[in-house]
């Protein structure tokens, strides 16, 4: 082939790529995701007296590892801040944990900044800016007086006792469960597999006569108290990430009182796991962030050493502040 023919085809044969890639169709955004999501972690007041020596707010260690374990990195967030310094906070966390403990939930400093962080997380997401909430046991029933606006709290006692779930038909189109195997599924409501440790909660009837919950949540799962009080055990938001479990998935994996009921068998752990890994994939959609690195590293939990407490409470270990 000449010079001049072979300059020629490959003229052709670029031109014939450039039409080519013109005409196929362009490939589809993938929705931006954060790799490396920070939740923060609302401390705990202090009201057990064997604690107070210690500081005046705690955060039990197996929250930590919750998360951490989920692939997040944790923020401990102060109750003491004001309310400009929680919004700059807002901005660089990509999920809240409100964990379980005692606390007012009307007029506790737990319940105060839990309400800023909230009222921030319903106008960034009818913004489109995604941050997800997640609250455990008393998270869960705070969760409930920042929605229905007041307190429907009543006893449900289920103290120390794991107990199977019983699953509503939302349950199973829930984003919180889509992605359980059937098997666990049907185990979740035939095993013990979720560790109980409260004293009050939402009935069922107070759920759905209160308007305000029943319109934003969906209901996944109903418990009987020891009572007999037919109450909430788990919700999500129909419109926002939040979730609530009334029951405890993090002591599956991390906590081991002998004379504590947690559930520590292959279906308990493997809930714990997929339900970590699900609200810490809620977090990556958020694309909030620290612009600066030293910041960043300064704020999360690896700067605090965790106390052990396994000798003197039902907790392995406690972060205090």
């Amino acid at each position: 082939m000449s010079s001049t023919g072979f300059l020629t085809n490959l003229c052709l044969f670029f031109t014939c790529c450039f039409c080519c890639s013109k005409a196929m169709p362009t490939e589809l955004r993938q929705e931006a995701m954060n790799d490396r999501p920070v939740i923060g972690v609302l401390t705990q007041i202090v009201t057990d007296e064997v604690l107070k020596p210690f500081g005046n707010t705690f955060i039990p260690a197996s929250y930590v590892k919750y998360v951490e374990s989920g692939g997040s990195r944790v923020m401990p967030i102060r109750l003491t801040l004001t309310t400009a310094e929680y919004e700059n906070i807002f901005k660089k966390i990509n999920g809240l944990l409100l964990i379980g403990g005692a606390a007012d939930l009307e007029t506790s400093d737990f319940a105060r900044v839990a309400k800023i962080f909230y009222r921030l997380a319903l106008a960034a997401n009818d913004a489109g800016d995604y941050f997800p909430i997640w609250g455990t046991c008393m998270g869960m029933q705070l969760l409930t007086v920042l929605v229905a606006g007041k307190n429907l709290l009543s006893n449900t006692t289920a103290e120390n006792i794991a107990l199977p779930l019983n699953l509503t038909t939302e349950a199973h189109s829930s984003r919180m469960f889509k992605d359980f195997p059937d098997e666990l599924m049907k185990a979740l409501t035939q095993e013990p597999l979720t560790g109980n440790f409260h004293h009050y909660g939402v009935t069922v009837k107070n759920f759905h006569e209160n308007e305000k919950l029943h319109s934003f949540f969906s209901l996944l799962s109903t418990n009987t108290a020891e009572n007999g009080a037919h109450f909430v055990s788990t919700i999500e938001g129909k419109r926002y990430p939040f979730y609530g479990v009334q029951w405890h998935p993090e002591v599956n994996r991390f906590q081991w009182n002998t004379e504590l009921n947690f559930p520590h068998s292959p279906h308990a752990v493997h809930i714990s796991s997929l339900l970590s890994e699900f609200f810490i994939n809620e977090g990556r959609r958020s694309l909030h962030q620290f612009e600066d690195p030293e910041e960043e590293a300064s704020s999360l939990i690896y700067n605090c050493t965790p106390v052990y407490a396994g000798n003197f409470t039902g907790y392995e270990q406690l972060y205090f502040f």
